[in-house]
């Protein structure tokens, strides 16, 4: 593409050059600039727009994404962060809840009209991903299953999201992150001694083994397809996500570092090394200073270096006794007095930071390397990770779409006349919202 913005601007050169020779002398640059300059910006405005797009690591990846709730539209906003062309196939319905839709297209269409689910197909066709995170069976019932679109794209890379996987006793039953981290074992392991058992948010289950899992799927499955030419089914599973994310705790058990109940070990809170400690001022501040050397610079700055009465720091009996005392230090200064101390120390001591506090603090880590925007739609984390060449989009000033606002553009693409079209849009079957719908 770059290639040939250069043709162009090569070609306009040439077709300009008899013109100027034409003009009377002074006349060269003013009547050149009135007719070439509006030409010029278009030409220079879709060579950075199209060298822009052209940097991205998924360009030319396009991928239907059907809608649903957290896991599946991050997955999707993942592979759209980083350069894919994501559809997100809605329901009709004038609204969504989905806050991960930046950089999308929506298509609204009526999933249960058989003309409506041969419209999907039509998307399908010349698709790379199908991301879709109902429960087993919805999308056969529909005619969209992977029978039905690998027959007509075999090189579909199909994605399966759910909680408990399309097999299993609970294949076919409701949950929700919480359920499918219980169910892994990996939640029995999160906590408080002698307390339930704490899950962090939904961050485990819905993100992180679902996801994220799915991504790595999908981006193993478009591997392997660029060797064998052909797609395949992923089944990512939250069970198996959370499961596979505790590799280290399973690792680790036999070795004494994660072998206790709940909390009471190395890296659980169980250790006063490896907790977090509430301030003065109220706030926090989080410590894992595991290391001798990172432990000897915490008890400097705790004032207790030299201080003989403590206990050892791999002595599990004493461990109790050395949370009191570092409780009570640090309930002695504010937050930000304790980071003057250890800001600028190797004892792995930090401030347990606010949501929003990578934006609004200046002096903050994450501020130094931009990991929060705000933009019309509220605060958002950057993507991550940072690639050296053909990394993801600058999402700043990407929006997220109305419902069915690509509808018309989106199917008009996949092959369907414009006919077929107009006459889905006049029988209810598809709904379009770009206010330009005129077929």
């Amino acid at each position: 593409m770059q290639r040939a913005n250069r043709v162009w601007m090569h070609g306009f050169g040439h077709w300009c050059l008899p013109f100027i020779h034409s003009c009377p002398p002074g006349v060269h640059f003013t009547r050149l600039a009135a007719i070439a300059l509006p030409f010029v910006s278009l030409c220079y405005c879709w060579a950075c727009i199209s060298g822009y797009w052209e940097k991205m690591a998924l360009r030319g990846l396009k991928v239907i994404e059907m809608a649903g709730l957290a896991p599946a539209p991050f997955a999707g906003l993942v592979l759209a962060d980083f350069g894919a062309n994501v559809i997100r196939v809605d329901k009709l319905a004038d609204f969504s809840v989905d806050r991960l839709s930046r950089g999308k297209q929506s298509v609204s269409i009526d999933l249960k009209s058989p003309r409506g689910a041969q419209a999907v197909r039509d998307l399908c066709k010349n698709a790379d991903v199908l991301i879709e995170p109902f429960r087993p069976g919805v999308m056969e019932r529909l005619g969209l299953g992977p029978d039905d679109l690998l027959k007509t794209n075999p090189r579909l890379i199909y994605a399966r999201l759910t909680g408990y996987g399309q097999t299993g006793k609970l294949a076919q039953r409701a949950g929700h992150d919480i359920n499918y981290v219980a169910v892994s074992g990996v939640l029995s392991a999160l906590g408080r001694r002698h307390e339930n058992p704490a899950f962090p948010g939904n961050l485990v289950g819905d993100f992180a083994g679902g996801s994220l899992m799915c991504v790595i799927g999908i981006l193993t499955a478009l591997q392997e397809r660029a060797r064998s030419g052909k797609g395949q089914v992923i089944d990512a599973a939250m069970v198996d996500g959370a499961s596979y994310l505790a590799s280290f705790v399973y690792g680790v058990r036999e070795t004494g570092m994660w072998d206790g109940p709940r909390g009471t070990n190395l890296l659980d809170g169980g250790a006063p090394f490896y907790e977090t400690y509430k301030t003065k001022d109220g706030k926090y501040m989080a410590v894992g200073s595991i290391e001798p050397q990172f432990y000897r610079l915490l008890l400097q700055g705790l004032g207790l270096d030299g201080d003989s009465t403590l206990p050892e720091q791999l002595d599990k009996e004493g461990w109790p006794q050395l949370k009191e005392r570092f409780t009570q230090i640090f309930a002695s200064k504010s937050q930000a007095e304790w980071c003057a101390i250890f800001d600028h120390t190797d004892a792995c001591v930090t401030p347990v930071n606010e949501l929003d506090d990578p934006l609004t603090d200046a002096n903050s880590h994450g501020a130094s390397r931009g990991i929060l925007y705000r933009s019309e739609e509220g605060v958002m984390p950057v993507p991550a990770p940072r690639l050296s060449r053909e990394g993801a989009l600058d999402v700043q000033n990407l929006t997220m779409p109305r419902v069915g606002q690509h509808t018309v553009q989106a199917l008009t693409e996949a092959g369907i006349s414009p006919a077929d079209v107009a006459k889905l849009l006049k029988d209810g079957i598809i709904n379009d919202a770009s206010g330009a719908a005129k077929l």
